[in-house]
């Protein structure tokens, strides 16, 4: 990845711009890289990617980052896919029956 390429892509931050806060902010902790225009808060795809650069930085390790922007996005697309799949409630087929309706439970004393 290069610096111009974008870690946080619902923001649109930078590599370089994360490197940047790293060396001027000195974030105490891998949450804090959030307050590099909001990196990580959007859909949390990055958070890893920011708290391995926050390890690297505090190890002075490269900062960089190996994989290419396009493997990056599209892993990103499957990711979001794969959050919505679960967010989303089983919805019965048309025609189907309804589910049941549990029994209610007797009232507590």
């Amino acid at each position: 990845m290069e610096p111009e390429d974008n870690v946080c892509l619902c923001f649109k931050v930078s590599l370089r711009k994360l490197v940047t806060h790293l060396e001027v902010q000195t974030p105490r902790c891998a949450s804090q890289m959030s307050e590099c225009f909001g990196a990580g808060t959007g859909c949390h795809w990055c958070v890893p990617f920011l708290t391995e650069l926050h390890r690297r930085w505090q190890q002075g390790a490269p900062l960089e980052m190996a994989e290419g922007p396009e493997e990056y996005a599209a892993r990103r697309v499957d990711y979001k896919l794969a959050k919505k799949a679960a967010a989303t409630p089983a919805v019965p087929a048309p025609g189907a029956p309804a589910p049941p309706i549990p029994p209610a439970s007797p009232p507590s004393v």
